[in-house]
């Protein structure tokens, strides 16, 4: 393996505190108004885990409780485990029956790592990745019949002449677990084009047995207005069978000069999604500055970006010819401002932590902490901050077969975490 070299351990659960909602250090602290804003209506005013400033001065959420909900405290007591160190920017994880888990990392590399910590060596024939950027291998996904089929899915930046995509493909893992089979691309978004940003991008099975990818719309102000046009992949959400065919009811088929794959549109960069306990497909989106959002991802929507998003350039100029709210357009179900950077996303649906039924978890890049989220009938009603002191970039969170959440840290030296109720008094 060269010089990447791995650090294999296997330590002892590190108890950690529950953690509440501490305030954000910045500018200055919000408003009376932005305090209260996440409160239901005619509820009494609360203090919502962000209370900087926003980047983008002057927006206003759509409804009462958009955007800075109230700060809540888990009072659950868990340990974490660090199961592996030494992976190297660890995209996705994805627990496997009976414990172990598969890891990508996105130069290009898949492993199983064992329940124990025993990090395997990479798995043979993976295609190759452009790993520039925020290029790379990406997700991971089992077939929703990996017990009988043993096939697995991922995306990746595929190298293309005239530039890159994200692509995804499929094959058998080997009953060794040492090397791909009957590797087959089954979905190549378009157009190529060349660049290093906002790949997407999630794969999600749906109780429907489809396939779900989401893309990113590739950043560059010349390819923004595609993530309006049916007739590209960029800025949307797909779905396909799982041989990589297009399901006959997918909303555009049939229609002129649309890619019939398309299931919504109108999205920036999707690196986070997942169905909740009632079959509803959520995604959570980078938005720029101020921008991030957290969707219900309807049949044929379309989701607004770059003609409606919150948020402002990076520069600090307002986004061209953006609002914040229009007809036609879904209004997101909740905004960060100032952002997380949101990456993977698990509702919870394990008995191990009964107080976090149906809460959804999402991975902060930029707020480098588990982001937890309390919903009511569609809307979100807290939110909490969990392993902040840890000070990583947390890029994907995925719940265990023993109701554990399994969580990897986008870092040269990336690591696995386990997230277990904390044993003894």
């Amino acid at each position: 393996m060269g010089h990447h070299r791995l650090t294999l351990i296997s330590l002892a659960a590190v108890t950690v505190a529950s953690i509440g909602c501490t305030p954000g250090s910045g500018k200055s602290s919000a408003s009376a108004e932005q305090t209260a804003q996440g409160a239901a209506a005619g509820s009494a005013p609360c203090t919502p885990v962000e209370t900087r400033d926003p980047n983008a001065s002057g927006q206003k959420p759509a409804f009462p409780g958009q955007t800075r909900a109230c700060g809540v405290h888990s009072n659950v007591r868990f340990g974490v485990t660090v199961v592996a160190r030494g992976l190297e920017h660890p995209w996705a994880v994805e627990p496997l029956p009976g414990g172990d888990l598969l890891i990508t990392e996105r130069p290009g590399r898949m492993r199983v790592v064992t329940a124990a910590g025993q990090v395997g060596q990479p798995i043979a024939n993976l295609p190759k990745v452009d790993a520039r950027g925020q290029g790379g291998l990406l997700d991971v996904a089992l077939s929703p019949s990996f017990d009988s089929d043993r096939t697995i899915y991922w995306s990746y930046s595929e190298p293309r002449t005239g530039g890159n995509a994200t692509s995804v493909a499929r094959a058998v893992l080997s009953q060794d677990r040492t090397r791909l089979e009957t590797v087959k691309v089954i979905l190549r978004a378009m157009p190529t084009y060349d660049g290093t940003m906002h790949f997407g991008s999630r794969l999600a099975f749906g109780p429907d047995g489809k396939l779900y990818v989401t893309l990113g719309e590739r950043s560059d102000k010349p390819m923004r207005p595609q993530a309006q046009q049916l007739n590209s992949h960029m800025g949307k959400i797909l779905r396909i069978n799982p041989d990589g065919s297009v399901p006959q009811d997918n909303p555009f088929v049939g229609k002129a000069n649309a890619r019939p794959e398309i299931w919504t549109l109108g999205h920036r960069n999707v690196q986070a999604a997942g169905f909740d306990a009632q079959g509803q497909l959520w995604e959570v989106e980078h938005g720029t500055n101020g921008g991030d959002e957290l969707n219900r991802v309807q049949k044929g929507k379309n989701y607004g970006w770059p003609l409606v998003a919150f948020g402002e350039e990076y520069s600090g100029v307002p986004i061209p010819g953006a609002v914040t709210d229009k007809e036609g357009y879904e209004r997101s179900v909740y905004y960060w401002d100032p952002v997380i950077a949101p990456s993977g996303m698990q509702f919870y649906t394990g008995d191990a932590f009964p107080e976090w039924k149906d809460n959804v978890f999402i991975g902060g890049l930029g707020a480098t902490s588990l982001v937890r989220l309390t919903l009511e009938n569609g809307r979100v009603t807290g939110e909490e901050h969990l392993l902040k002191e840890r000070g990583q970039r947390v890029r994907d969170v995925r719940q265990g077969h023993d109701g554990a959440l399994y969580i990897v840290t986008d870092q040269d030296n990336g690591e696995l975490w386990r997230v277990a109720p904390k044993q003894g008094a």
